[in-house]
């Protein structure tokens, strides 16, 4: 089920109307970047709702998920301070202990003291925060994939480079 132009009708997406639109009342104005960001922004809210609904389906949200896959990616022991969770994911502390005490109350990470600083915690995920991650994973990893089938390899390998070289070109 890809979604390839055909030679003699090529395919049009919401925001070519958009991009059209514009034309007719600012013909002088260049939508370039309207468009890509257009799309960008598109795909962000229709992924993001689809991954949202995938990982409901284990009991947790986006946000939650990221905090245990942050931790799942730093290794064994699983286990990274408050503070390190909150710079990995770009959140206040505050945002974070939200995060934290509704995944400690599902039992899916404990906090306990650090044994290097008694005034830190640290954060560990429990063994059914790791069962549960590696399902969600797999998961998401399925919804992103088939979303991708619309690209042969090729132009899914050329749109992650594009990708990668905005991202570092906006700092982002």
């Amino acid at each position: 089920m890809n979604a390839r132009p055909e030679p003699d009708r090529p395919l049009r997406d919401p925001v070519d109307t958009i991009i059209d639109q514009w034309a007719a009342a600012r013909p002088d104005l260049d939508t370039t970047a309207m468009e890509v960001f257009g799309r960008v922004y598109r795909l962000s809210r229709t992924l993001g709702d689809r991954m949202e609904r995938t990982y409901a389906r284990f009991g947790i949200s986006r946000g939650e998920f990221d905090v245990l896959a942050t931790l799942r990616r730093s290794g064994e022991p699983y286990t990274l301070s408050p503070r390190q969770l909150s710079a990995t994911l770009m959140l206040t502390t505050g945002g974070m202990t939200g995060r934290l005490d509704k995944l400690e109350r599902a039992n899916l990470l404990r906090r306990s003291p650090d044994p290097h600083d008694r005034r830190a915690l640290q954060v560990t995920l429990t063994d059914e925060g790791l069962r549960l991650i590696d399902e969600a994973v797999v998961a998401g990893v399925a919804v992103q994939t088939e979303a991708l089938s619309a690209l042969d390899d090729e132009q899914a390998g050329r749109l992650a480079d594009l990708l990668r070289l905005l991202v570092l070109g906006t700092g982002s």
